[in-house]
């Protein structure tokens, strides 16, 4: 039986019980997420649907502060959902959502027929930010339910009977999916995105059922898992990246846009308004993607997530710890690829557009602006909820995560990565350990490396911190640079030191000491000076310490790299362990030009 409460008029919907609504139904769906997860095998195979739907209604219902007045909530929900959403599911949602308020402009409540055409509204909308609409998905159960609430809409005049007789044909059509996708009915799933609006949907109902209005604790992750029978390898993922950003700006024609970017990938979705447009897209050059839409307006977000790698995660996962990192480590993508390390990315900013640090801007790439670019660029750590989104969804894949980062002294990431494991260890309860390896560049990269090795050994988590705690104590870089211009720009060194080392054409040696922070060491006058004193101080090094490995970095200079790498294994008799472009982070700050040598001692 239906509880009613006869203080409320159920013939009617103010802000306040829309919102207290939406966020039962989010519960709901922070409850399902690993079930979500679990059953995500389309568009790919790459279990995080159930992620992305919590990042998005968290950032709904953290970001607004309900009114009793139902278009400006109804407003607030659909602008919060525009901003944070996440995936291809989410993004759809979200224009369902904004679809949805367009239709309300200063009504304080809301009947059913008002509420009927709005979300046949919402369902259009969604349906016109998709360029392939694909039936048997999430938009297949949003219209069906839209066009059933039409249909049954003149039989009610109470929106709690209204919704549980809808709600009904939701969990009817989520059924149905398997029936109008091959690949659904392969894996014996329904669609994970309609599962989710699904669950969503059933959490509203039960608030309206019971007017309890439940606190927002998070995941639990204690569902149980749903094995899945059908397997999937990587030639079902046509394009690696799934690219998403927020482009802000006047005037942006959706059309214009997606002629600019469609033959870039699929599964392409265009939602918002002509003033703040979200894109997402799956695609092999998010780069690319990047420096097509840049003209559109201002970049205001951006995602990138390796598909390819999420699927390795979900389905061949080699270990029970899980390891993430940051784009300043400067591994190869193969090693990355090859050990599935999660790589966090810091951002490069060029005044109000940014890039992800190796996704959205390549390293040669970033050398060429920096000299051409009138407007010198600076850097960002990743956020919180970059760090949070990353942990929570390796939480439902992992035993424990261990996360190893540039020196805190040099950047805020290892901070935000802190806080987020902290927080998603206490709601999954999975151990999360975050590391300041006090290095930066190749020496951070080493230490990943070492640590991912190690893996191989069935180490256990306790243990395999240790180890890398000793072996930051083993790792040292130097950068050898071709001017101070470049350091002074950063702020790394003052300008009154620039100044006197400009005037002495100066070309000092950039350490990081034990304690994490850079040093400038020598003051060789030359760059060839400046690699002899760094080869000087290495073969002092190597008279009492055996080296473990090297690797060398560069800020387009490979001849110098080159020349380290041949002097290295002259005197070792190993060749490096890699040899790669330096991050762009590393460039701000030092410029280009400047390579870095980074050794690890056993």
């Amino acid at each position: 039986m239906i509880h009613q409460n006869k203080d409320i008029d159920f013939s009617k919907l103010d802000g306040k019980r829309f919102y207290y609504s939406f966020l039962a139904g989010s519960q709901r769906l922070f409850d399902n997420q690993l079930l979500i997860n679990k059953i995500n095998v389309f568009p790919v195979r790459d279990a995080d649907t159930g992620t992305n739907l919590a990042s998005t209604f968290h950032s709904i219902i953290d970001s607004i502060i309900p009114s009793e007045n139902f278009s400006e909530t109804a407003n607030a929900v659909a602008d919060a959902a525009l901003i944070g959403a996440r995936g291809n599911s989410g993004i759809i949602f979200a224009q369902f959502l904004y679809g949805f308020s367009s239709e309300f402009h200063n009504e304080q409540t809301i009947d059913i027929n008002r509420f009927s055409s709005a979300i046949s509204r919402g369902v259009q909308q969604a349906y016109e930010a998709i360029s392939n609409p694909v039936e048997g998905t999430i938009i297949t159960v949003l219209r069906e339910w839209a066009e059933y609430i039409q249909q049954i809409k003149d039989k009610f005049d109470n929106f709690n009977h209204l919704l549980a007789e809808s709600y009904n044909k939701a969990k009817q059509s989520l059924i149905e999916t398997q029936e109008k996708l091959e690949v659904l009915a392969k894996a014996k799933v329904v669609d994970a995105g309609a599962k989710g609006f699904v669950v969503f949907l059933e959490g509203m109902l039960d608030f309206f059922k019971h007017g309890e209005v439940k606190k927002i604790i998070g995941v639990r992750n204690v569902l149980k898992e749903l094995p899945l029978e059908a397997t999937h390898d990587h030639h079902d993922i046509t394009f690696r990246y799934c690219t998403e950003a927020m482009i802000v700006g006047e005037n942006i024609i959706r059309e214009k846009l997606r002629s600019k970017i469609q033959h870039l990938g699929d599964s392409l979705v265009i939602a918002g308004s002509h003033k703040k447009i979200r894109v997402h897209i799956h695609t092999d050059h998010p780069d690319v993607v990047f420096t097509k839409i840049h003209t559109f307006g201002s970049i205001t977000y951006q995602k990138v997530d390796d598909m390819v790698m999420q699927m390795d995660i979900a389905e061949h996962r080699q270990h029970p710890i899980g390891l993430v990192t940051d784009s300043t480590c400067d591994l190869p993508q193969d090693f990355i690829e090859k050990h599935q390390i999660v790589v966090v990315p810091l951002s490069v900013h060029f005044g109000d557009t940014y890039y992800l640090d190796r996704l959205t801007i390549k390293p040669e790439r970033f050398y060429s602006m920096i000299t051409n670019t009138p407007q010198y660029p600076s850097t960002a750590q990743p956020s919180f909820k970059d760090f949070s989104n990353t942990y929570n969804y390796l939480s439902t894949h992992y035993d424990s995560i261990i996360g190893i980062h540039i020196s805190e002294a040099l950047s805020g990431t290892c901070s935000n990565s802190r806080k987020a494991a902290k927080t998603i260890s206490n709601f999954s309860k999975k151990p999360i350990t975050v590391i300041n390896s006090k290095r930066l560049t190749a020496s951070l990269g080493l230490i990943v490396m070492r640590a991912a090795e190690a893996l191989e050994t069935n180490i256990n988590h306790e243990e395999l911190v240790n180890k890398i705690e000793s072996w930051k104590l083993k790792s040292e870089s130097y950068v050898t640079t071709k001017t101070m211009k470049y350091l002074v720009k950063s702020g790394r060194v003052s300008a009154v030191k620039g100044l006197l080392g400009k005037l002495l054409n100066v070309k000092p040696i950039v350490i990081v000491n034990d304690e994490g922070k850079s040093e400038l060491f020598g003051k060789p006058l030359t760059e060839k000076a400046s690699m002899k004193m760094v080869m000087k101080m290495v073969d002092r090094k190597l008279i009492s310490n055996k080296i473990w490995g090297y690797a060398i970095t560069h800020a387009n200079n490979s001849k110098t790299a080159e020349w380290y790498a041949k002097e290295m294994e002259k005197r070792t008799g190993l060749q490096p362990r890699f040899v790669n472009y330096g991050s762009p982070v590393l460039g701000v700050n030092t410029g280009p030009g400047v390579v870095a040598l980074s050794l690890m001692f056993e």
